[in-house]
């Protein structure tokens, strides 16, 4: 079992990513192999919804977006990390995920998933919820915590000294560690994902 862990900061070793790095710390504990992606500080193009996409499963922009796809793809579970921005998601982290899952539709269903968010003081849930819907939207099993699954803090040592918000990352580890050993099992035993029905795509105006 693996999941890959997405640091949405351009940060590389920030507060997100210490928080990322207590979810990792935990599930490894529980053997689950990790990795974590470092989005990267460079500029990261937006959708242009030119549409290529839906006949190749690839973005044509080749900036380590395609790349973290196969990595997902690979894997058996999610977590995407953000800083709070203006009350959302950093700005760099939502073009990638507009470019990630948008190929990838129905082709991530079943890998479970999570949100970690990282503020100084607030606007930790809409950022929480910005993520979460990408998850809700692809059929993908969200794992949840003891508390909604931030952190808070200006710098690294500031994240450590929040004792509930990085309780709440090991809880978090230990859910998804728990929810991946059950799909599996269920795997092993013959209880195999959903046989979904085609996408009905219905428009509003004809």
């Amino acid at each position: 079992m693996k999941v890959i862990l997405l640091n949405g900061s351009p940060h590389e070793e920030g507060c997100t990513y210490t928080a990322l790095c207590e979810v990792a710390r935990t599930l490894k504990e529980n053997s689950v192999e990790t990795e974590i992606v470092q989005l990267g500080k460079g500029p990261i193009r937006g959708c242009t919804a030119c549409m290529a996409c839906r006949k190749t499963g690839r973005c044509i922009f080749e900036d380590g977006i395609n790349g973290l796809g196969e990595k997902v793809l690979q894997a058996d579970g999610l977590v995407i990390g953000s800083p709070v921005y203006y009350g959302g998601i950093a700005g760099g982290l939502k073009a990638a995920l507009d470019r990630l899952f948008y190929p990838k539709h129905g082709n991530f269903a079943g890998k479970v998933g999570a949100a970690v968010v990282c503020a100084r003081r607030g606007g930790n849930v809409t950022a929480f919820d910005d993520i979460n819907r990408f998850f809700s939207i692809s059929s993908m099993p969200i794992v949840t915590s003891q508390y909604w699954n931030q952190v808070h803090g200006s710098t690294p040592e500031e994240v450590r000294q929040d004792l509930e918000g990085m309780q709440t990352m090991r809880t978090l580890g230990l859910n998804m560690a728990w929810l991946l050993r059950c799909i599996k099992l269920g795997a092993e035993n013959g209880i195999a994902l959903p046989q979904y029905e085609e996408w009905a795509r219905t428009n509003f105006i004809r």
